[in-house]
């Protein structure tokens, strides 16, 4: 009788049903901004949009461009950048990682108003400061990473070390990558046409978006003309932020894809009179939304 009972009782836990599995969360691509322009641009286009915030950090979750994005601010500068960055990642399941903002032109060929979409940036600021002699500034050690590039005074460029998902090995780099299937969907897609205009100004030419090229970023405002032709010459710079860098090192790490579209509302020391941020910051933020809307349209499933 008790194996029987067994049995029954048995039969009975079989045909009992089993709580489903939770669905996995759906993954999202970052949309990160600098600073509020930038980011109340992308919203305009934004729908579906519901708000987490984390740390105080605000996360909108929605669609922008067909594509199921969290779209937040990244703080201005390299570490805040760093942090918000890693947090996206560690709280959302994120697929690839987009950044859109304004920065600074370096290559005299460009003007305000143009969107450059980099396919390499690195951290020009990571340096040793080098002792003053008397055949001239000596760094305390040598970086043969970063040995190809010319100091400026007493500043020595130098690599910055890194781990990565999957490849703990502690390495030393000066460049960081976007995502080369990314690029290829920026160089094909279909043109933009920019703004040339805002409330009360307009620009000289019609902006354009170049895809390629260097970008460079660090924790300074830079507005600067001769420190401006050395990155040029020596990084082959063509745009300049504060906070870029800072993200492609991020995504590097945790080996997620990544890609920047960056909007020059000043020529970084390079402009004809004071610098002309302040009067174009708000043409070339709509600009890079323009663009970056545009990019996550194109982008395949």
């Amino acid at each position: 009788m008790r194996q029987i009972a067994r049995v029954s009782i048995g039969m009975g836990l079989l045909g009992l049903a089993l709580p489903a599995a939770a669905a996995e969360p759906e993954k999202r691509i970052a949309v990160i901004s600098a600073f509020e322009p930038e980011w109340i641009a992308l919203q305009k286009a934004m729908t579906g949009t519901s708000e987490q915030v984390i740390n105080g950090n605000r996360f909108l979750l929605g669609t922008l461009g067909g594509k199921k994005v969290v779209l937040f601010l990244s703080g201005v500068s390299m570490t805040n950048a760093a942090m918000t960055t890693q947090l996206a990642l560690d709280r959302f399941p994120v697929k690839s990682i987009v950044f859109s903002g304004v920065a600074g032109g370096i290559d005299p060929k460009l003007d305000v108003g143009d969107v450059v979409v980099a396919d390499t940036w690195a951290e020009y600021l990571e340096s040793a400061f080098g002792r003053k002699t008397a055949d001239g500034f000596v760094p305390p050690h040598r970086d043969d990473g970063a040995a190809n590039l010319a100091s400026y005074g007493m500043m020595f460029p130098r690599t910055v070390g890194v781990v990565r998902a999957g490849n703990p090995r502690y390495e030393r780099r000066v460049w960081f990558d976007a995502d080369p299937a990314m690029l290829a969907v920026a160089k094909a897609m279909p043109p933009v046409t920019l703004k040339r205009c805002s409330d009360s100004l307009c620009l000289k030419a019609q902006p354009r978006v170049i895809v390629g090229g260097h970008g460079v970023s660090g924790p300074v405002f830079m507005d600067n003309a001769e420190y401006r032709q050395y990155l040029f010459k020596t990084f082959d710079a063509q745009v300049l932020d504060m906070e870029t860098a800072a993200v492609a090192h991020v995504a590097y790490s945790n080996a997620v894809p990544f890609i920047a579209f960056r909007s020059l509302s000043d020529l970084a020391g390079g402009d004809p009179g004071e610098n002309q941020a302040r009067a174009f910051y708000p043409l070339a933020s709509e600009n890079s939304a323009l663009v970056v809307t545009a990019f996550l349209k194109a982008l395949p499933e």
